[in-house]
């Protein structure tokens, strides 16, 4: 996941641990469903793909993305969950509520981790406009959706 090439979902696969018997939630914001729906769509192929069960899969909606940290939480306290990959959209205005938003989003996410010892992964976009965002959910520069996916796989892998 290197910011050298243009593509930013291009990413080394080797050494992924089997996921068959993992159980991944994703956590998805409704607030700009056009992204976070294409990172939803990118989060569940890609696992798919390196071998999740369908069934294994878990899905929440919350609100917007300031709501993914409490559904990170309620997702990560269930002990069959193996992953928590949440996926967000907060693009920047004209006001300050991007800062308070951002900032929160990722404390939020990273204290969940920390409490319950398993992976919650930060897919959330923090773009200064929807064109940016778009790039990020299947555009140009690949789909954070994909990344996120694969990045949960990773950290299964140091647990």
């Amino acid at each position: 996941m290197s910011s050298a090439h243009k593509n930013l979902s291009e990413f080394s696969i080797a050494d992924l641990p089997a996921i068959h018997d993992k159980v991944f939630a994703i956590v998805v914001a409704e607030w700009n469903t056009e992204v976070t729906g294409a990172l939803y769509a990118g989060a569940v192929n890609t696992l798919l793909a390196h071998g999740a069960v369908e069934e294994n899969i878990r899905t929440v909606s919350v609100p917007g993305s300031f709501e993914l940290s409490l559904g990170a939480q309620k997702m990560a306290q269930k002990e069959a969950v193996d992953a928590v990959i949440c996926l967000g959209c907060v693009i920047q205005g004209e006001t300050r509520h991007f800062d308070f938003i951002c900032q929160a989003v990722a404390d939020g996410i990273t204290n969940v981790s920390l409490k319950y010892d398993k992976p919650v992964i930060f897919g959330v976009l923090t773009p200064n406009t929807q064109a940016q965002a778009m790039d990020r959910a299947g555009g140009k520069h690949g789909n954070k959706g994909d990344e996120a996916a694969i990045t949960a796989i990773k950290m299964l892998a140091i647990k």
